[in-house]
């Protein structure tokens, strides 16, 4: 039974909703065919779904299928490009390999070819695997990852899917059904432990897949117990989701909706500064009635909204929707955080855009929004050593670069500390480019090449 008393707040009727709210119905993969939608597509179009989702984890719910994706737009609609896969997602060579074995029907064939084709698509990205497993009492926490000192990543394992899954998804390794790529942790005794002996963290990201895709009981066991005098150091509580987007009925008509936003109401007036990191890749994701309800219910609580996605290619790879999409947020009380640059993982060669494009489309943007919607960093690359800031691109002594910094990192002495790179108008990630002015090596390269090594004699 749970212990979060009930908090009095205004009914969560929506335009008559209330009395019968939208049942949460899902498709993945096996259940393509009856996505009726599709019908209305070309078959060679369908045939390219089914093949790549083969690969790539797919599902879709019907919110999304019927409120946010313009089927009179298809291929182009960038609702339809985060959900639904495309050809264009996997190396041709390797489309044509899993399109031979689709057509075989074996299903030990589709399964070989599918293990070996995500085997090359880097599947933990930036060292999760290697170097931000913590440790407590000397046994690996796998649920959880602490690369920043102040910050610590929980991946519980009731959350580890989504209401929809995103094609550009970072952590598609998550949802395949390999046990040996996915982070999740089982119970919440080890989190609370590892706490209490990590006074630096202050902030505790609770990640996955979408935590709010649990029930709010199992949120309250991880969550409540950090109320104790023993968890003061532990400051912010943030909550990485994309339910806003995908399932908003989360916040509004499901049956424990009240009980989830009277949790987020009490950790709020205890103190702590409670955080939804929302993923947002595109205006059209808040332009609902639905969208609108859920945010200001969440908002009530006291909780801050907090948005953030990657520049993607297919989907937001212009500055009007980024200016329109910041716009939009603060109008609606969100806070602008973070643009990021595609990782270096899965779908990559599809989306991924190059750092002059995402400096020109985060430069042009900015200057099309008012300062309150100026607090979005970025473009901003989650690498290994940690995230690096795009800052600009300059001449200096006769030689183009990109201006660079650490805004986390994992040595804290590396933060705010500016760095150059070789302009190179082909480069999309930190491994792509070469130090400027002569230099053999970035600042922080020897440090970081020792890390790994520590992390590989573990």
């Amino acid at each position: 039974m749970s212990s979060v008393m009930p908090i009095h707040r205004k009914s969560h009727v929506v335009s008559g909703e209330n009395d019968g709210a939208q049942r949460f119905q899902v498709f993945t993969e096996r259940q393509l065919n009856k996505i009726t939608r599709l019908n209305s597509i070309p078959e060679d179009m369908r045939f390219a779904i089914q093949v790549v989702a083969k690969v790539l984890p797919f599902r879709v719910n019907q919110y999304v299928i019927d409120e946010l994706i313009d089927w009179h737009n298809i291929p182009d609609d960038p609702m339809f490009q985060l959900t639904f896969p495309q050809a264009g997602m996997l190396h041709p060579n390797d489309f044509e390999r899993m399109a031979d074995a689709v057509k075989s029907g074996d299903k030990a064939t589709i399964q070989h070819v599918a293990d070996d084709i995500r085997a090359g698509l880097n599947p933990h990205p930036a060292g999760q695997q290697l170097m931000n497993i913590p440790k407590l009492d000397d046994e690996s926490l796998d649920g959880m990852q602490h690369k920043y000192r102040e910050t610590l990543l929980f991946f519980p394992s009731q959350g580890q899917v989504c209401h929809s899954y995103c094609t550009f998804c970072f952590r598609w390794a998550q949802f395949i059904g390999d046990k040996e790529l996915r982070f999740s942790a089982r119970e919440a005794t080890q989190l609370h432990k590892y706490l209490q002996q990590h006074e630096s963290i202050s902030d505790l990201l609770i990640t996955g897949g979408d935590p709010m895709v649990m029930k709010t009981k199992h949120l309250v066991n991880y969550l409540e117990p950090l109320l104790q005098p023993e968890f003061d150091h532990v400051q912010t509580i943030r909550i990485g989701t994309k339910s806003l987007t995908f399932w908003p009925q989360r916040y509004v008509t499901d049956e424990d909706a009240d009980e989830l936003l009277a949790l987020l109401e009490k950790l709020v007036r205890a103190g702590k500064h409670v955080a939804l990191m929302a993923h947002y890749n595109h205006w059209r994701e808040m332009d609902t009635t639905m969208a609108h309800a859920a945010i200001r219910r969440v908002r009530d609580t006291g909780a801050i909204i907090r948005s953030q996605a990657p520049l993607l290619n297919h989907i937001n790879n212009d500055e009007s929707v980024w200016a329109t999409m910041w716009r939009n947020q603060v109008k609606l009380g969100i806070v602008p955080y973070y643009m990021f640059m595609e990782r270096d993982t899965g779908a990559r060669r599809y989306f991924e855009v190059p750092i002059e494009r995402a400096w020109q489309v985060y430069r042009n943007a900015m200057q099309q929004v008012s300062g309150l919607a100026r607090t979005a960093r970025g473009p901003s690359m989650s690498a290994g050593p940690g995230k690096v800031e795009i800052q600009g691109i300059s001449e200096i002594h006769g030689e183009k670069v990109f201006n660079l910094r650490f805004i986390q990192a994992r040595n804290p002495d590396w933060v705010q500390h500016p760095f150059y790179a070789k302009f190179d108008p082909k480069a999309a990630w930190l491994d792509q480019l070469k130090p400027a002015f002569g230099a053999n090596k970035f600042f922080y390269e020897d440090e970081y090449q020792q890390m790994l090594q520590v992390a590989r004699n573990q």
